[in-house]
C-alpha cells in the first residue's frame, strides 16, 4: 500500500520546527490558533496542560535569556488528515542535552493555512519494551 502525504503539511512541519527552535516568535504566533492545547506528560503520571500565552512565555524566556536554537531534528511517523483536520505523529529531538519525545500535532487549515491547535508531548518509548496495546488473544 502507497501512503501519499499531503507536502503542504510536510512543508508546514518543517517551518514549524525551524520557526520555533529559532525562537521566532513574531511567525511562531500565525502558526497557532489562539486556543490551543499544549499536552505534556509529567512525573507524576498525570498530564500538565499549557495554554498558548504560556507555551509562548516559555519560548521567549528562553530567547531572552540568550539560549542556543533548538535542534529541528525529528521525523514524520505519520500524517493522517480528514478535511481541514490533521494529526501528525512526530520523533523530535530538541537537544542532544533533552530526551527524545513522541509529538502528535493536532492541525486545523484556517483561511487556507494550516495551523496547529493542539500538541501532546510524551516520552519517545524504549521500543524494545514496547508491546501491543491490547493483551495477546486467549483464544
Amino acid at each position: 500500500m502507497t501512503i501519499v502525504q499531503n507536502q503542504e503539511i510536510i512543508t508546514f512541519i518543517e517551518k514549524l520546527a525551524e520557526t520555533g527552535s529559532n525562537y521566532r516568535m513574531d511567525e511562531m504566533e500565525d502558526l497557532y490558533t489562539d486556543d490551543l492545547g499544549f499536552l505534556v506528560l509529567a512525573a507524576d503520571g498525570g498530564i500538565k496542560r499549557f495554554s498558548k500565552s504560556e507555551m509562548f512565555q516559555e519560548f521567549r524566556s528562553r530567547r531572552d535569556a540568550g539560549e542556543k536554537a533548538l535542534s529541528t531534528e525529528k521525523r514524520i511517523l505519520h500524517i493522517e488528515e480528514q478535511g481541514n483536520d490533521a494529526t501528525a505523529i512526530l520523533y523530535r529531538r530538541m537537544s542532544d542535552r533533552a530526551a527524545p519525545a513522541f509529538y502528535e500535532l493536532r492541525l486545523k487549515r484556517v483561511s487556507g493555512m494550516w495551523k496547529v491547535s493542539g500538541e501532546t508531548v510524551l516520552p519517545w518509548p524504549e521500543l524494545d519494551t514496547v508491546k501491543g496495546f491490547l493483551p495477546p488473544r486467549e483464544h
